[in-house]
């Protein structure tokens, strides 16, 4: 995932935010209404500016003082957008002039120590431009006059706000960096492991569930090597979830797994692994992502074997039966540092490829071991197995009659690759291939069909996009019971 600049529109309700949003990224995005309070979350958009990409955030308007439902979440989700952004624009309303509000909000923006400049919005031409003077009583020298609404003067605002940053900085912050997203159900500890790898107080820690709500990118290094910590809220059961910022949350979350390279995935060791876990666990292998299993708050744990807690998540969940496993303690600090080593190898693992000529040998000792058993006079022949993607791993194996492949030697054929090139923590997609039907029938008139396997015959590796006949994936050849 590029790294962009990301620019903040902030400000106090009814100034014009999302408008100009919408008319920087140049498409109608935000919902614009005169009534206030109706964006509550923060968008997202990717735009350019003359060659250069970035992204612009749309906030909710800042009022500490408004009883209006959800203000305390649209404040919070304000504060996250300017925490993360490098540069700020501020938007007040030409016609109300500086407001209490308005000087409230830059004095918060100043301390961030960030570029701001600052938006008089609702100027419609050059005769109304002397009103902006009096805003200079806001303290931001760096001021544009525009309109939202007719498109005026954006470009100046935008190279306003792009004058003090540094591109370069910008391009070689964490474009490479490794995506970890820490997901799991609320309260098993997530912020308080993004605490302790950042050594810091980033996020606020509770014991109330579902304190975080938001989904937050904290780019971070470690032994010289850049990751970007995704911070997510935790996901609640459906019928859980009485307000609509859990169901934002749960969103987010899912955005967040198939953003991420790789996916922390937190259990409260007392509490065991619940269907939540389990349904997360399964939209993590859906979105092909790295998984790796933290038991959390180990050192609460007394008269319980780590082997036997072990057993019961592999039995539950088939697809954990492949990932890295840690018992930690996010509070002390437990084994939180080995967290990087199985990272290391999943990410390294996610862009293996393994040769064509590796994967014959295997079909080979594969069929060697145990062959296919025969169905209604005809037997299954693997002519070669090839690589075809990363990131998960994809695999096609190329067959005589894809119908042939029973469960069992699917299971067979998928537990030897397993044991052979482990790809830890990641799905595998293993799909079949069979030949033409033209083919299959000059075969079977030229009694061809007890031929023994060519493994090196290629014949069908010109189109081997149109001929997927049927695929199974990790979950198939692991039913459920």
């Amino acid at each position: 995932m590029p790294n962009l600049i990301k620019i903040a529109i902030v400000g106090r309700p009814n100034v014009g935010k999302s408008a100009l949003f919408n008319r920087i990224c140049k498409k109608n995005i935000a919902i614009v209404d005169e009534a206030e309070g109706i964006t509550r979350d923060r968008l997202y958009a990717d735009t350019d500016f003359f060659g250069t990409p970035f992204q612009v955030i749309d906030t909710g308007g800042i009022d500490a003082r408004s009883k209006a439902e959800f203000n305390e979440h649209i404040k919070r989700q304000a504060e996250i957008a300017i925490e993360e952004a490098d540069s700020l624009i501020m938007v007040v309303d030409v016609h109300s002039g500086p407001t209490v509000l308005d000087k409230e909000i830059a004095e918060i923006l100043h301390r961030t120590n960030k570029p701001v400049c600052l938006a008089v919005n609702k100027i419609d031409n050059t005769s109304q431009e002397h009103m902006m003077f009096s805003f200079h009583s806001l303290g931001i020298k760096e001021m544009v006059s525009v309109s939202a609404a007719q498109g005026w003067h954006i470009a100046e605002l935008l190279e306003a706000a792009f004058a003090k940053l540094s591109k370069k900085d910008a391009e070689e912050n964490i474009s490479n960096a490794i995506q970890l997203a820490i997901v799991g159900r609320p309260n098993v500890g997530k912020s308080s492991l993004v605490n302790y790898l950042l050594d810091t107080d980033r996020c606020i820690v509770s014991p109330i569930p579902g304190t975080t709500r938001d989904s937050i990118d904290i780019p971070f290094e470690h032994a010289g090597v850049a990751y970007n910590l995704i911070d997510t809220a935790g996901i609640r059961r459906k019928q859980a979830e009485h307000e609509v910022v859990d169901k934002f949350a749960a969103i987010r979350t899912q955005r967040a797994i198939e953003r991420a390279d790789i996916c922390l995935l937190m259990l409260d060791t007392q509490q065991g692994i619940t269907r939540e876990e389990k349904k997360i666990a399964n939209s993590i292998e859906e979105a092909g992502k790295g998984c790796i299993l933290l038991f959390n708050k180990w050192d609460l744990v007394k008269g319980f074997r780590m082997e036997h807690c072990l057993k019961g998540i592999e039995d539950e969940v088939p697809f954990l039966k492949h990932c890295p496993k840690l018992f930690i303690s996010a509070l002390t600090g437990r084994n939180v540092p080995e967290i990087f080593e199985p990272v290391t190898q999943v990410f390294a693992d996610s862009q293996k490829r393994i040769s064509t000529g590796q994967l014959n040998k295997f079909i080979g000792l594969c069929l060697q071991k145990n062959h296919p058993p025969m169905l209604q006079g005809k037997r299954l022949r693997i002519y070669y197995m090839a690589q075809v993607g990363v990131k998960p791993p994809k695999f096609v194996v190329f067959v005589n009659y894809p119908n042939l492949m029973t469960d069992s030697y699917k299971k067979y054929i998928y537990n030897q690759f397993r044991d052979s090139y482990s790809f830890a923590g990641l799905p595998l997609e293993i799909y079949l291939k069979g030949k033409k039907k033209s083919e299959q029938r000059k075969q079977h008139h030229a009694g061809l069909e007890n031929q023994p396997i060519d493994e090196h015959e290629d014949s069908d590796s010109d189109d081997d996009d149109e001929m997927i006949e049927e695929s199974f994936l990790e979950h198939d050849l692991e039913e459920e019971q």
